[in-house]
């Protein structure tokens, strides 16, 4: 008798036959260990070819609006670039072969500008100021400081800096002059606040307060009024986060985020004048932040729909979306204005294709694209797009994530592995990643899991792991594992588990406290609770009871802190494990990671240790991120 395929069966077989001819033209790259159908098939790519791709953000526009101000990664580190609004020819403006440099502002009436940089991943961010003929100047000099740029005064002739040089704690506000950078103390932090914005006229600063993990609130100092201590402008009952998005152009109120009206942050508005408070902005997701255009047109909305930026921008003078011409596919992104207006920047990123600078003056129907950040030689199609799916945990609840699919899987079962983002409290968003991408490429299947405790999905969500880290957020992983091993197309039997920072810790604590996973890619993860916790930085003092809401505190909780700690139960991990570290990292110790390693040793297992002694908690590198993707791929074929 003849057994006739099934629907599925014959669907996959039409689609490796379409894809056997719509590759044959082209030359894959061959895997020794890869089946002979799928070395013919299907084109791979190495992660040096990943990385010939560029990385470039920045989108301030200058005096004349005739360029934009972007940092770009082409050199290998990120430096300065000047992108021309005419699609000539982009010129380096900075050559640092050692330290990142992440572009700020020009400056709003001639060609210098500003931009910050630590050393080798500290996080001690300076600021520096680089005049038109190339000389750099320290604007916040000394050592074991951090320091921030807030904003430009609205006559240009100011700026605004935070630093924390007084108090390593805490952060003051000083005005530096545009003209020979003298600068002036203008608030001095002695509370505990975050600086959060300043208004264009100077006058007001905005400032927060974590009470806890849930709680926090704004005050509201008048620099007009030389005794004025900060005031209290969000009184409120129960817990109620509140930020500031930004001061109006007109000085007149002040746009903060609060979730006291639901599950989602809501952008509202702050009378200064009458403190009347009404609501600006809302929708059914968060709203992540909210700017205006310099001349005060245009209100640019950020809503984080399901891990997607979606942007919306309001033209003011009509209280009407801002019509743009057809764009081409991708969300859009880092959106801004010239200062009179006429011309609007932005970038497309999407999951196959990295962000490129477009811009377009307003009222045409032209778009002109400024960068080809992309490599020629990897074709989109070749690439794969996430799918927001959600699946049910140990106790029904629903549990979002974006799931790749590898070419491969059309017609054989692949390997997977389970994703989970940094935090706690970050999330796994859409949008193209290189490592995401060669890893998939490569042929595995990839779910980026946003387990509870996640951002974006609701307060009531966010705060569901408070104090039961290792244990349901860790519970949510391992059912992310038995998601997988539902799909027909995934082998059940070979899913790793892969995260950085706190994904970090979630994948030793799913290595060392279950025995669920066949390989685990540990990526500057926290692995002693204890000693991060009594090790962060000074700076981070106007957060620390926020922080001890979130995990516990180590003086009252060092018990349950110990017990989730991997690093004292290595000797637990019977499969192998890759650990990576950068040498300069202050959030999370080397000496950490070289304790993991060990403890894991100590049991007999294998692990592999990776280290970089240029790199901090994350990499700047092109590199050393060509060496982390080249080390995890040949770590999971060798493993998994």
């Amino acid at each position: 008798m003849i057994k006739w395929p099934t629907l599925t069966q014959f669907i996959a077989l039409l689609t490796a036959v379409f894809l056997l001819v719509a590759c044959s033209k082209q030359e894959p790259v061959v895997k020794a260990n890869e089946p002979a159908i799928v070395k013919s098939i299907f084109k791979t790519y190495s992660a040096e070819e990943f990385y010939k791709t560029r990385t470039v953000f920045g989108s301030s526009i200058n005096t004349d609006a005739t360029a934009v101000l972007v940092s770009d990664d082409e050199s290998g580190i990120y430096n300065a670039y000047k992108v021309p609004l005419d699609g000539s020819t982009t010129t380096q403006l900075t050559h640092s072969t050692k330290e990142s440099i992440f572009v700020v502002s020009w400056f709003p009436d001639d060609n210098r500008f500003l931009y910050s940089a630590d050393k080798g991943g500290n996080e001690l961010d300076h600021l520096f100021v680089q005049s038109v003929e190339g000389k750099v100047k320290d604007l916040t000099p000394g050592e074991g400081l951090k320091a921030f740029f807030m904003s430009w005064h609205e006559d240009n002739s100011q700026f605004f800096v935070a630093t924390n040089e007084r108090d390593a704690k805490f952060f003051d506000i000083y005005v530096y002059q545009v003209a020979d950078y003298s600068r002036a103390l203008v608030y001095q932090n002695n509370s505990g606040y975050s600086p959060e914005v300043v208004s264009p006229n100077g006058q007001y600063i905005a400032l927060s307060k974590s009470n806890s993990n849930a709680d926090s609130n704004l005050y509201l100092v008048d620099l007009a009024n030389k005794q004025s201590l900060a005031q209290l402008i969000t009184e409120h009952e129960g817990n109620v986060e509140h930020s500031a998005y930004t001061f109006t152009r007109d000085n007149k109120a002040l746009i903060y985020s609060t979730n006291e009206f639901g599950e989602f942050n809501q952008a509202w508005s702050f009378d200064l004048a009458s403190k009347e408070k009404s609501v600006n902005f809302a929708v059914n997701w968060d709203v992540s932040f909210t700017y205006f255009s310099k001349d005060g047109r245009y209100q640019v909305h950020g809503i984080n729909a399901d891990a997607q930026t979606k942007i919306e921008i309001i033209d003011l003078n009509t209280n009407k979306k801002l019509t743009l011409p057809e764009m081409p596919s991708g969300d859009l992104r880092g959106v801004n204005f010239s200062s009179d207006g006429k011309k609007m920047v932005f970038y497309i990123n999407s999951d196959t294709s990295p962000s490129n600078l477009f811009v377009h003056k307003l009222g045409s129907s032209l778009i002109k694209r400024l960068t080809n950040t992309g490599n020629p030689n990897i074709l989109e199609e070749n690439l794969v797009v996430g799918e927001v799916v959600r699946f049910k945990s140990f106790d029904g609840l629903e549990i979002p994530g974006i799931l790749y699919k590898p070419k491969q899987a059309a017609i054989q079962k692949v390997p997977a592995l389970v994703w989970i983002h940094g935090g706690p409290g970050g999330q796994s968003r859409k949008g193209y990643s290189a490592l995401i991408q060669h890893l998939v490429n490569n042929g595995y299947a990839i779910f980026r899991i946003n387990n509870r405790g996640s951002n974006g999905y609701g307060k009531t969500f966010y705060h569901l792991d408070d104090k039961k880290h290792g244990d349901h957020d860790l519970k949510d992983v391992v059912y992310n594992k038995y998601y997988l091993q539902t799909l027909d197309w995934i082998d059940e039997d070979k899913i790793g588990v892969i995260g950085g920072s706190y994904g970090g810790y979630l994948t030793m604590a799913a290595m060392a406290f279950t025995d669920e996973f066949e390989v685990g890619i540990n990526i500057f993860g926290v692995t002693n609770w204890v000693r991060t916790l009594e090790s962060i930085p000074p700076y981070w003092e106007a957060f620390r009871q926020s922080l001890y809401d979130e995990l516990g505190d180590p003086s009252t909780d060092k018990e349950r802190l110990h017990n989730i700690s991997p690093v004292f139960f290595g000797q637990n991990v019977k499969k192998p494990v890759l650990v990576v570290q950068g040498e300069n990292d202050p959030r999370v110790l080397k000496i950490e990671s070289d304790d993991m390693v060990e403890s894991i040793r100590s049991g007999g297992t294998y692990v592999d240790y990776l280290v970089f002694d240029d790199e901090g908690h994350g990499f700047s590198k092109k590199a050393n991120r060509i060496s982390a993707s080249n080390k995890f791929l040949s770590f999971l074929n060798d493993h998994l």
